[in-house]
């Protein structure tokens, strides 16, 4: 047993090392102060530097690391089949090696991400800080939202570019160029969102992401927040803003949904107050349909052909991607999610409903 240890000392030290640092996360994870500390004082501030260095290249550091991560991994699983075929003895051993150094590797990366990322999911969240919790609404409450959501489509519908055939018409290089006032509105109302907001980056794989049903991601490794630039626009303001309260270290995707609407309307640009009332609006109205049918349909026959046109070619473009790619793509965040404490799952973007009826249903119950 020693000297098959000392074989591959060098890597089963390596092997030891990282598992000894991912059981101490695991145990530590629940400290929720040892967590903002360390998000606090060491995983922001490298992203924030990480964000400042790679904001100022015009492409997507990301894409570039992903696709030679992806070519150096078919490498070395091409060179050590060949090596194992051509070892005339002891092709076990080879092969043992090979794959513990893939495994070092591949243990490392997910061990840099539980520090960059994976805290974000232990420490306070943004409902923690606000006072704002999600909580179960009734059938009123929602659907007086939804309508009051659907006003202020009719209110901004028209003050956004359409084309000949009444579509949102923004170009993406607009979009993106705006994002340093997005969170203006939003960190007025909660100064602990104020972040230097680093400039999103249009994705070259975006068609590839569409695949998988994603409309953004953000990395921790390079502090980028990438964009999928092929789907509708209408949208792509929103998220915009879903995916700059990652860069402010929020984990959850149901609050980084609810803070894209906050953020998208109250920044004073009227395309992104377009965008986010539309984000929302197809939250809400999603969980209506499935709560009153009745009720969802009378608060979308109220909306404008400009709207519904939107709507439709949304719906449209998604629905050329419904398979087994997108449903994979799915299946694996949803594990991602639930591997960090989020207990539903995907269905946790549902929970943005109820975040918002409670933010918004005084006004909307008032109106």
């Amino acid at each position: 047993m020693r000297r098959f240890f000392q074989a591959y000392q060098k890597r089963h030290l390596w092997l030891l090392a990282d598992l000894a640092l991912l059981a101490a996360f695991l145990l530590a994870r629940h400290q929720k102060a040892w967590m903002n500390a360390l998000a606090d004082h060491v995983t922001t501030p490298l992203k924030t530097a990480l964000g400042r260095l790679w904001g100022a290249v015009p492409f997507s550091v990301m894409e570039v690391l992903y696709t030679l991560a992806a070519e150096v991994a078919i490498g070395y699983i091409l060179w050590s089949v060949i090596s194992v075929v051509r070892t005339r003895g002891h092709r076990g051993r080879r092969a043992y090696g090979a794959a513990l150094g893939a495994a070092c590797t591949a243990l490392t990366v997910y061990l840099a991400f539980c520090l960059l990322w994976g805290v974000n999911y232990w420490t306070d969240s943004f409902q923690d800080r606000s006072g704002i919790h999600g909580e179960a609404v009734s059938l009123e409450e929602l659907t007086a939202v939804t309508a009051w959501f659907a006003d202020r489509l009719i209110e901004t519908a028209d003050a956004v570019p359409r084309d000949g055939n009444g579509l949102f018409a923004v170009s993406t290089e607009d979009i993106l160029a705006d994002y340093a006032m997005v969170y203006d509105g939003a960190e007025a109302l909660f100064p602990f969102l104020e972040f230097e907001s680093q400039p999103p980056k249009a994705m070259f794989y975006s068609k590839f992401m569409s695949a998988m049903n994603f409309t953004g991601v953000y990395c921790p490794f390079t502090g980028e927040t990438n964009l999928n630039v092929d789907a509708p626009a209408c949208l792509l303001p929103a998220t915009v803003a879903h995916e700059l309260a990652h860069q402010r270290s929020i984990a959850s995707e149901q609050e980084c949904n609810f803070l894209a609407v906050l953020a998208s309307t109250t920044c004073g640009d009227p395309v992104y107050a377009y965008s986010g009332w539309l984000m929302g609006y197809i939250h809400l109205g999603n969980a209506l349909y499935a709560a009153d049918r009745e009720a969802w349909r009378a608060v979308r026959d109220s909306l404008p052909e400009a709207v519904l046109a939107d709507l439709t070619d949304n719906n449209a473009y998604w629905a050329q991607y419904k398979g087994a790619a997108a449903a994979a793509g799915q299946k694996v965040y949803d594990t991602v999610l639930r591997a960090y404490g989020e207990a539903d799952g995907i269905r946790s973007y549902g929970t943005v409903v109820d975040l918002l009826t409670v933010y918004y249903r005084d006004a909307a119950l008032e109106a």
